[in-house]
């Protein structure tokens, strides 16, 4: 995903004279294009993310178009109050991009791990909260932020995610899209971590289990009339995030369930206990060592089957 992230902010630098991309001190070699296209639009703000976010937020209210990157905590927690006091108070149409979200960098312990990031960016008023599932999505949501009168938060994986969306998905903000068609139950999740999902799906279907998968693309906006298409077809639904449990996508799902009007549907929710994690491996391992690879989401989804024909 890292890669197209920077081959779209060459392509659209070179198509834009406002667009600036601002780096965490990380990521150098990948934009060498980018700085070949668009030199002076390129500024490493070194291991300084507080002031990196307080100059993205001076740009954008300027009238440019800045991008920040850097890793997901460094560019999230690590800066929160820039976030909050210098972009979201102020609606400076800033795009905020953390990289390695999720269990991305596992094997380095929680200091690099982001699994708190959706929950506190979701609660800032006006900032979009982005998670996009491959580079097709990534690409489209990026196009639309960077035209938005609004600010944006999107959490990216790292590389080698697989392509999960077919041509004619729907993509951009606030879009969601069935990955998958079923009849039993609906799976309803964000991020790269929906390639295990549909493996757990294939996996389910020789014992005539049929699982409808979604992406939503992000916690803020969400697709409301999509959500309410699937709350008549699917009584019983499974959220799945590499995110904490708390506050994350489930939260936002249990939210707007119970503002709406209509007949109840039940959500289980899988994502991260809410825990530091201190047994460390790379990102498959630790999928793996919660439940949140096709294995373990094939059990969560076999476990939520039961209980719905009780």
């Amino acid at each position: 995903m890292r890669d197209a992230f920077a081959s779209e902010m060459t392509a659209l630098a070179a198509q834009r004279g406002d667009v600036t991309l601002l780096s965490g001190d990380i990521g150098n070699r990948m934009f060498d294009r980018f700085k070949e296209a668009a030199p002076e639009r390129f500024l490493n703000c070194g291991i300084a993310e507080a002031n990196m976010m307080s100059l993205a937020a001076g740009m954008a209210l300027s009238g440019l178009r800045p991008v920040v990157y850097t890793i997901t905590p460094f560019t999230t927690t690590r800066c929160l109050e820039q976030i909050r006091v210098g972009v979201a108070y102020h609606q400076a149409p800033v795009v905020i991009v953390g990289t390695g979200s999720g269990l991305s960098y596992a094997e380095l312990g929680p200091t690099h791990h982001s699994l708190e990031d959706l929950a506190i960016l979701r609660t800032l008023p006006g900032l979009n909260v982005l998670a996009p599932a491959d580079s097709a999505e990534l690409v489209a949501q990026l196009r639309e932020a960077l035209n938005a009168p609004r600010p944006t938060y999107m959490r990216i994986g790292k590389k080698g995610e697989p392509q999960l969306h077919g041509h004619d998905a729907r993509l951009g903000i606030g879009k969601a899209n069935l990955l998958r068609d079923g009849t039993d139950l609906l799976l309803v999740g964000v991020g790269p971590i929906l390639s295990e999902a549909l493996k757990a799906a294939e996996i389910l279907t020789p014992s005539g289990i049929s699982i409808a998968v979604a992406s939503l693309g992000g916690v803020k906006p969400l697709d409301g009339a999509f959500l309410a298409a699937m709350a008549e077809r699917f009584p019983r639904w499974l959220s799945l995030e590499e995110h904490g449990i708390t506050g994350g996508l489930g939260s936002a799902l249990l939210e707007w369930l119970a503002d709406r009007d209509g007949p109840p549907n039940r959500l289980r929710r899988l994502g991260v206990p809410d825990q530091f994690l201190h047994e460390l491996g790379n990102q498959a391992y630790t999928r793996g060592q919660l439940g949140l690879d096709a294995a373990g989401i094939e059990k969560s989804i076999r476990n939520a089957i039961k209980e719905q024909r009780k």
